[in-house]
């Protein structure tokens, strides 16, 4: 059994990883619910863009618009992996971590795979095995719309440019603080709608369906990948919240076990030495 100061020692490292822990909790609490909210604010928006988007794009010529939504015989594919800068969150960075190899190895076997990281962590395991061709954990310096459309724009125009025949993004779906789900979403080309219920939808255009589209399908495209991050965003503050609940649970019944032993050991210590007085005093009357 280990000694009495060694005992106290280890029970005070535990209470001050169960002040950070807890800590961390409080702080990711209080970030989740703004994330949460922009997030179920957003949702709606992009799925009816989304929508309105796929019903259009399949009328158009490629020269009005239609550049996005072509299908290419799949040569080349450029993965977009949504991850955290900073740890400590549970299994949120390698699930996305395990599912684009999964992608990589399942449904990409054969085909040349590229990917394009969001977020230090992914990046940091993804760039040992894979072409990672670049890195934009800075998104989440300052999480804005604005940011984000810089990157559409560059997947736009590596598809548009074929220098890749499609782009997906994959990334943890927020749906409560303890569940996030792991998406595989197609971003280009655009997909085509798959209920026959949308394409007969009546439109009234001013100036033109060709300009609105035109205008309509690059915003449609930010949006997707500005709600992606958002999802992922708050997915992984849900995830460190439940982790660092979890370990603060743990930490404090390590703690309990702890006390009861030192206490045991410490019952134990004043028995012997008592024991050793009375023995003593046996000792000296004889």
């Amino acid at each position: 059994m280990a000694n009495l100061k060694e005992i106290r020692n280890r029970i005070s490292s535990i209470k001050s990883t169960m002040q950070i822990t807890s800590a961390m909790k409080m702080v990711s609490a209080a970030k989740l619910k703004k994330a949460q909210d922009a997030i179920t604010a957003m949702r709606p928006y992009s799925s009816k863009l989304t929508e309105l988007l796929q019903s259009l794009s399949a009328t158009l010529d490629s020269d009005a618009g239609g550049a996005y939504s072509t299908e290419r015989e799949v040569k080349k594919v450029l993965l977009v992996t949504i991850t955290s800068n900073r740890g400590l969150c549970g299994g949120f960075n390698s699930s996305i971590i395990k599912g684009t190899v999964k992608t990589i190895n399942e449904k990409y076997n054969g085909v040349a795979v590229d990917i394009l990281t969001i977020g230090k962590k992914g990046n940091d395991i993804l760039s040992k095995e894979h072409n990672v061709i670049e890195n934009r954990n800075d998104i989440f310096d300052e999480l804005t719309f604005d940011n984000v459309s810089g990157v559409a724009e560059q997947l736009m125009n590596l598809y548009v440019d074929g220098s890749y025949d499609k782009i997906e993004i994959i990334y943890n779906r927020f749906k409560n603080a303890a569940t996030q789900i792991v998406q595989v979403e197609q971003f280009l080309p655009i997909k085509p709608i798959e209920s026959d219920e949308n394409v007969n939808l009546d439109y009234i255009f001013e100036p033109s369906k060709e300009e609105i589209v035109l205008e309509l399908i690059p915003k449609s495209l930010k949006t997707q990948l500005y709600k992606a991050i958002r999802d992922s965003f708050a997915a992984e503050h849900g995830a460190r919240m439940t982790a660092m609940h979890k370990a603060t649970d743990n930490a404090t019944e390590l703690r309990d076990e702890l006390l009861l032993t030192y206490n045991k050991a410490r019952q134990a210590a004043i028995t012997n030495e008592i024991l050793e007085i009375v023995g003593g005093a046996e000792a000296l009357n004889n």
